[in-house]
This record gives structure tokens, sequence and C-alpha cells, in this order.
């Protein structure tokens, strides 16, 4: 079985309330996160979980604020010797466009991505704003598109499971690495929302809801059943990982 080491690369960035990420908590609190492409090295092939931002912010003070460089896309794999005509294949957290605006570039890959996330992106509604249509266009169009309707292990060492919380084909990746199973959630949260502050969980909640859901309660019951599915949880915008240490 294939045991691979975990490359979070750092491919744009966002500034918003912290409240984005923290549903119901830290209203009014500047918040910058990272958005990743995670490259997993130690298969057959090259495989990359999403592909983020087209056109990444690049500047010191979000780099300084993130801890780490933000690369556009091709540096980003540069930085681990391939480029991305060299990518086998993309698998899907979700669809909304800063997870998949350099789809079009992987000319050579699968893509694989839960049906409901097509559904949504050809027709989102009113407040699903981040679902932009032209950013799955050129893949759909060169039949690169794999759907995976149900919790599958994909490659050897890699398995997708159907996690609907923040978006109703969100899917968490759980890869095979050396120091166990870590898993990349499917869903748009930072380390606190996984493990609250002390005053959280005075409240008797034991996890906190991504601020996007689709719906609140059933989004709580996922994260908190998530965090205990393997040994090392990979939050999907936490950015303690920005300095690109490599989970292995």
């Amino acid at each position: 079985m294939a045991k691979y080491r975990i490359h979070p690369l750092v491919v744009g960035s966002k500034r918003f309330d912290k409240s984005m990420m923290t549903h119901q908590f830290g209203y009014g609190k500047p918040y910058i996160i990272p958005i990743y492409c995670w490259y997993l090295e130690g298969g057959d092939g090259h495989i990359l979980i999403d592909t983020g931002e087209m056109s990444p912010v690049q500047s010191v003070d979000r780099e300084n604020d993130l801890g780490g460089p933000i690369h556009t896309f091709e540096q980003a794999l540069a930085s681990v010797g391939i480029e991305p005509k060299d990518v086998d294949a993309v698998v899907h957290t979700h669809l909304h466009n800063d997870h998949c605006e350099n789809d079009y570039k992987c000319l050579n890959a699968e893509i694989f991505v839960h049906p409901l996330e097509l559904e949504h992106i050809h027709d989102p509604h009113p407040l699903d704003y981040r679902y932009l249509e032209d950013c799955i266009l050129d893949v759909e169009e060169n039949g690169q598109i794999r759907t995976v309707e149900k919790d599958s292990q994909l490659f050897p060492g890699v398995r997708v499971i159907h996690t609907p919380a923040h978006t109703p084909g969100g899917m968490s990746v759980l890869v095979d690495t050396l120091s166990g199973t870590a898993l990349i959630t499917g869903f748009c949260v930072i380390q606190e929302n996984l493990d609250p502050p002390r005053e959280v969980r005075a409240m008797e909640m034991e996890v906190i809801p991504p601020g996007t859901h689709v719906n609140v309660y059933e989004a709580y019951d996922i994260v908190l059943k998530t965090r205990k599915m393997a040994d090392i949880i990979l939050p999907l915008h936490e950015p303690a990982f920005a300095s690109g240490q490599v989970i292995s």
C-alpha cells in the first residue's frame, strides 16, 4: 500500500471576518486564511487535492501574516518538481472557485468530483456565489471529469468520503502516510473548528460548524464525526500549514 507525503502548497489567500470560518464566533475579528493545493508524493502518479486560485495576491504583508510564501499554481508545482501537464489526477473537496480555478491547466489529469458539485456549479443558488461555472467548462468539454458519488478508494492509499457540511457534494480525502491516516477536510474550516476554545466548550459544543454550511446542525455532526476518523486531521484552510512543512 502506498504511503504518501502531503505537501501543503499555498496558492492564494483570503482576508475576511473570522466568523466566515467559525459559525457564530469571531465576529468582527480580521482573519487571513491560506488557500491550498495539496500535493501527494509517494504514489505511482502525481495527485493534487484541489487546484486553488488562478491569480493569487502575492504580497509581503499577506505572506508575513500567513508565515509562508504564496505561489502561483505553476510556482507551487515547480516547488515539488512538476508542471501542470504532469498532473495525473485532481481530487476535489468541492467546486467553489478558489478550489478549482487552475483545473484547466491540468490538461492530462482525471478530475474527480461529487456529482452534486457539478449540479450546483451549473445551477447555483444566489447564495452560492462562490460557484463559477467557467472554472469547470474546459475540463468538462475535454472529458476529464470523473464523478464519485459513493465513498470510494480512488488510488492505493487514497480514499474519499462524502461530507456535505460546507457544500452539498463536499468530499473529505483520506490519505495513508507513514504516521497514519491523514484526512483533508472536505469543508472549509480551521483548527479552531475542530478544537474550540474553552469558552465554546463551556457551552457544551465539541466543535464549531463551518461559517458557510448547507445545514448547520448536520454540519456540526459531520465535523464532529470527521474529527474522529483519522490519526491526522488537516483542516482545509488552517494557517499552521502555510509554512509548507510536509506532512508524512
